[in-house]
């Protein structure tokens, strides 16, 4: 009798796509199991391309999360949204995401519209947030992502709902996703989650801890450069310590107060909940230096954007 055929290994590139705030980041730090991806109640967080891995014994999905995809109204808003256009042309597979907790709108017509430019990429509608609908609510919200691919004329490989946050139907994404990419050879070594350079990974982290309970006005004006970031020399080796010294830029002298808060105590709460989020993430005790500087209206300079790496 024959032996059964190994099924043959997968690996590919998904990318997440959808308007701010749509959940992406919450579904790839689900899917790798590991926070890769900063998160924020604030729109329009993500500002740089993560990749996250997902390893599995038959597949190796590298998740691609990317800027929400928004009209912009400064030169980064349009450097970002050339981001997510690059990105689509280069992944196996596409997910926009559509938040089942609100209807759909101007803005998810406007990125599946863009999208469907893109011909050779396969396509899924992901209902995300599902934990915060109604089941009728949800049956409504697939039904009308299902009438935006026919009205954009979209084909949607697979219409899926899920919760990141609960963690109902994760699985079942992952297995639709794997089951899209090409066979090939693992990418990347076991245990990677991903390939972002540490000293991203940090400064992704100081500026998540940054956004965390600021005005609403603030989010889109921080940027955090790590100038400096090594381990300590002299210290013995089963006692490490890794120093960073990181920049937050903000536009206006008014904002740099509101960083810093009252004798300092906000910049110090950023710097604790850095500190921790960035010895989870990479094993090491870290001595965190924290500096707030001012790049007046950063956003629309080229010069400036290109110093703080966009």
């Amino acid at each position: 009798m024959a032996e059964p055929e190994t099924p043959a290994h997968r690996s590919g590139f998904a990318c997440f796509v959808g308007r701010p705030n749509a959940g992406k980041s919450t579904l790839t730090n689900a899917l790798v199991g590991s926070k890769v991806a900063i998160t924020s109640d604030k729109p329009q967080t993500t500002r740089t391309v993560v990749r996250g891995i997902v390893h599995r014994p038959d597949a190796q999905l590298i998740l691609v999360d990317t800027p929400g995809l928004h009209r912009p109204r400064t030169l980064l808003g349009e450097r970002l949204n050339d981001l997510v256009r690059t990105t689509w042309a280069e992944v196996d597979v596409v997910a926009v995401c559509f938040p089942a907790d609100e209807k759909i709108g101007p803005g998810d017509r406007f990125i599946v519209g863009e999208l469907a430019k893109v011909r050779r990429t396969t396509k899924i509608a992901v209902a995300t947030k599902t934990d915060l609908a109604t089941p009728e609510r949800i049956g409504t919200h697939l039904l009308d992502i299902a009438e935006l691919g026919r009205a954009t004329e979209t084909e949607w490989a697979e219409i899926v709902p899920v919760s990141a946050r609960s963690g109902d139907q994760v699985s079942l994404l992952a297995d639709l996703l794997v089951g899209l990419i090409p066979e090939g050879p693992q990418l990347y070594p076991d245990g990677e989650l991903t390939d972002s350079p540490e000293e991203m990974i940090a400064a992704e982290l100081i500026r998540e801890a940054a956004l965390d309970g600021v005005r609403d006005e603030l989010p889109h004006s921080i940027a955090v450069v790590v100038e400096e970031m090594g381990l300590r020399e002299g210290r013995a080796e089963d006692r490490p310590l890794l120093d960073i010294h990181a920049n937050l830029f903000v536009e206006r002298s008014s904002q740099k107060g509101i960083v810093i808060g009252h004798k300092g105590s906000r910049l110090r709460a950023v710097g604790t909940a850095a500190r921790h989020q960035i010895e989870a993430m990479l094993g090491t005790p870290v001595y965190l230096d924290l500096r707030v500087k001012v790049a007046k209206d950063w956003q629309k300079d080229p010069r400036q954007l290109r110093r703080l790496g966009f």
